[in-house]
């Protein structure tokens, strides 16, 4: 598929810097684009890359291509490049739609599980009994769902995942493959010497808009239910466990962990492999940097880093202290010498002493 530099335009309602017949045939990155490709600049820091780049079109805001020097791009001019560059993107690359196989017979649906209309099953997927799913689902290969779940409309279940049993899921919601939403949680009583299973009989519950990476986990409450709330992001291999309540809008990305009985409010934000200590209480509106480990409470609004994590300037500065003691012992050692050669010099002069009131 070819577009015309002015075809694009339009599309995007772009004002255009350069020759308008070129043609297109796909997206790329700067860095990456040939003559054929458009891209897109959104940053004042990228601008060095330009003269880098052979893209044919460039993406731009008009304050940046007034600081672009004379190159051989045609620059498309709009308010929101990566905007601009995504819709481009979907022209060239639309997404990838499923063939409409309806209740595959190659899928196991207990006659109990009730399916609404648009819904496609996909072979060896397996829906248990009493289950409920919404209309315009898409259950891929290998699912599993378990008995009792609620699935509402719209929703994606990728291969392998496993919704265990009385789990609800709202609308739009997304799971990745091999998820696991419903496990028991880890927990356990320590009797007679042994390891002993604390029963989970409560559920999970995903809110709409949710998306939940592959490999990730959710465990299932004890006693409740373990809530993710409306359109919160879990990236690939976040595990939450038993009993947690995450407010809306949370994103975390891969590797985070949450131990059991965590909550958060809206907006919370972690970065890769954050580790949350049970029973935490998280506000809304916090952001945590990669690898922080948080081990109390944190009041909304505030940004913690570090083992354990602490507010982002006492971390910052703890950091620069740190870098600074290689220098400050090199320091404390030159001290050391300067004392021992003054408590040499004072042992001789006390010792002189001695002997001038001995003569």
């Amino acid at each position: 598929m070819q577009l015309s530099i002015r075809d694009i335009a339009q599309r995007v309602d772009a004002q255009v810097r350069g020759e308008c017949e070129r043609q297109i045939d796909d997206v790329a990155p700067l860095t990456e684009a040939g003559a054929t490709h458009i891209t897109f600049l959104e940053s004042a820091k990228e601008l060095k890359k330009v003269d880098q780049s052979a893209a044919g079109a460039i993406l731009v805001t008009e304050e940046l291509a007034d600081r672009i020097p004379e190159c051989e791009a045609t620059l498309l001019i709009v308010g929101n490049p990566f905007t601009a560059f995504i819709q481009i993107m979907d022209v060239f690359r639309p997404a990838r739609t499923q063939t409409a196989v309806g209740i595959s017979p190659e899928a196991h649906v207990d006659p109990t599980a009730r399916i609404a209309s648009g819904t496609c099953i996909h072979p060896t997927a397996c829906v248990g009994a009493r289950a409920q799913i919404g209309e315009n689902c898409l259950i891929l290969p290998g699912a599993i769902i378990g008995e009792d779940v609620v699935i509402g409309n719209n929703c994606v279940i990728h291969p392998h995942a496993v919704l265990y049993p009385g789990v609800q899921l709202g609308e739009r919601v997304i799971i990745h493959a091999n998820a696991v939403i419903g496990a028991d949680g880890f927990g356990y009583r320590f009797v007679a010497g042994k390891f002993e299973r604390i029963p989970h009989r409560g559920t999970v519950i995903i809110e709409n808009d949710v998306e939940i990476g592959a490999c990730a986990t959710v465990d299932r409450g004890m006693i409740g239910p373990t809530v993710i709330g409306q359109g919160t992001k879990l990236d690939n291999l976040v595990m939450i466990a038993h009993n947690c309540r995450i407010g809306r809008h949370n994103a975390f990305a891969s590797q985070v962990g949450l131990a059991g009985s965590v909550t958060t409010g809206d907006y919370v934000r972690a970065g890769g492999q954050v580790g949350v200590a049970d029973h935490i209480t998280i506000g809304s509106q916090v952001s945590f940097g990669g690898k922080a480990g948080v081990i109390t409470d944190v009041p909304s609004g505030e940004t913690f880093h570090g083992i354990p994590a602490g507010p982002e300037k006492e971390e910052i500065r703890r950091v620069l202290t740190l870098r600074k003691a290689p220098q400050v012992f090199e320091q404390i050692k030159q001290l050391q010498k300067q004392v021992n050669a003054l408590q040499a010099q004072l042992a001789t002069l006390s010792n002189s002493d001695s002997e001038s009131a001995a003569a």
